[in-house]
């Protein structure tokens, strides 16, 4: 049989945002051959090369926003001495711009001292690591409160121009293990590295844009409870009067969201919730006695693969705080998620979630299904953009360092979407690769700089056609 040789077509590969090109093999009939690397020779190093060429237009762009001028208002006074060479707002916009080129930790940007533009944008002189740790370990509550608040600020951006009936902000917390005595870095939970000293930070995301809208660096021997509640409050808040008439906040949370101080929170802040409730015995026996289901699906046999049910179930302290509180069981067939056997024989299991909504129950237990879409977020963090790199002994330095990580994320992010509307929502990697982390030359007419780029290169066209 004759194969078909036709390539596919891709409308959306990589390669067309990127200013990349396909290869042409196909139209070849000659066997390439690959050259000794040895056979070429080193020219004379050129001090106008840089491998950043997208940070002028992001700089543009955050500038545009008011980000500088922001960050100089809030941080300056945290050095008002005359004479100061690094005022603290430039010193954080410095620090965005390594964490958005790809940098983890404060020391990466001594590699960055190497490159001409960057060099050129942080001011002419890019500062000594000392310097910086110096600045980081300056941070108090106020400033830590007001950095928060910043990069919040952009994440929550643009939430008035959606149409939807609910926006959903997701929150987890998440263990960031440490190699070293810092400050906080105490043993907690930590499936992976028992006993081993960590971070436990909690994370609020917005569902439907990815943005991350509340942060806060805890130790790692801290739990989930109501202790946050009053950080909580703010950031739901804040999520709330950023919407528009008609769309509502919901709030999902996993079990660890069990938490009567959490519900009578959220039940007096006027704001929707789907939280995954606790299975306690009780609570467990009421499941196993539920005789009233409602089939939803059913698999190739017409046996009923899931059904949902509605709990007369409430808990003392929901009564004492005169909470109301809808209790939701769906149970199912077909295993997937963290969910508990019902009766091994025959293959049910079930999930129970607590919720404020009047929806129909499968919706409902739908809806908190897609918060899973915060685990892939906080994964990137991770590895994109280093959140569990410690880059200071002091406490108060890494939750200034996790903010403004968060902040280069929510920018970059921002930047992407508004300024480059067709390019796919990549994850970080490939926003940088083609966004930022662009090569170019640095050229010098008279007092004028000009930044030369790679033909076809993205850049060159602000908004892809």
């Amino acid at each position: 049989m004759k194969r078909n040789r036709k390539t596919p077509s891709h409308p959306k590969v990589r390669r067309i945002f990127s200013g990349g090109k396909r290869g042409d093999g196909h139209r070849r009939r000659r066997r390439i051959r690959r050259p000794d690397p040895a056979a070429l020779r080193l020219g004379t190093p050129d001090r106008n090369l840089t491998g950043v060429a997208g940070l002028p237009a992001f700089g543009t762009y955050v500038r545009r926003l008011g980000v500088d001028e922001e960050l100089h208002r809030a941080f300056n006074r945290l050095k008002s001495a005359a004479g100061i060479v690094y005022p603290m707002g430039a010193q954080l916009r410095l620090l965005t711009d390594a964490f958005v080129v790809g940098e983890s930790r404060v020391f990466g940007v001594e590699g960055l001292a190497a490159d001409p533009l960057f060099v050129y944008l942080a001011g002419g002189v890019v500062p000594s690591i000392d310097t910086l740790y110096d600045d980081l370990d300056r941070f108090d509550d106020k400033a830590l409160a007001d950095l928060e608040r910043i990069m919040a600020a952009q994440g929550l951006a643009g939430l008035r121009a959606m149409r939807a009936t609910y926006v959903h902000m997701d929150i987890d917390t998440t263990v960031l293990p440490i190699a070293g005595e810092h400050e906080g870095a105490r043993p907690g939970p930590n499936p992976r590295f028992h006993g081993r000293p960590s971070f436990h930070p909690i994370l609020a995301r917005i569902a439907e844009t990815g943005a991350i809208v509340g942060a806060q660096l805890r130790p790692g021997d801290t739990g989930f409870g109501g202790p946050d509640v009053p950080a909580l409050r703010g950031w739901v808040t804040r999520a709330r009067d950023a919407l528009r008439r008609g769309s509502s906040l919901c709030v999902r949370v996993d079990a660890a969201g069990d938490c009567a101080e959490l519900l009578c929170m959220l039940h007096e802040e006027h704001v929707f919730y789907v939280i995954k409730a606790v299975v306690s015995p009780d609570l467990s026996s009421m499941v196993a006695c539920q005789t009233r289901w409602k089939t939803v699906d059913v698999d190739a046999d017409r046996r009923p693969a899931r059904q949902v049910a509605e709990l007369p179930f409430t808990r003392f302290t929901w009564q004492k705080r005169d909470v109301p509180v809808r209790v939701i069981v769906v149970r199912s067939r077909e295993r997937h998620g963290k969910q508990l056997p019902l009766f091994e024989e025959d293959g049910w299991t079930f999930q129970v979630f607590l919720t404020n909504r009047v929806d129909e129950a499968n919706d409902i237990a739908w809806d908190y299904d897609a918060r899973a879409g915060i685990e892939p977020i906080i994964a990137e963090l991770k590895g994109s953009w280093g959140i569990g790199h410690a880059s200071s002994y002091g406490f108060a330095a890494n939750h200034a360092v996790l903010l403004l990580k968060l902040l280069a994320y929510n920018l970059l992010h921002r930047y992407a979407a508004q300024e480059h509307p067709t390019l796919p929502r990549w994850r970080t990697a490939w926003r940088r690769r083609t966004l930022i982390a662009v090569p170019g030359r640095l050229s010098r007419s008279g007092r004028a700089l000009t930044l030369h780029l790679l033909p076809g290169s993205p850049l060159s066209h602000p908004r892809l056609e």
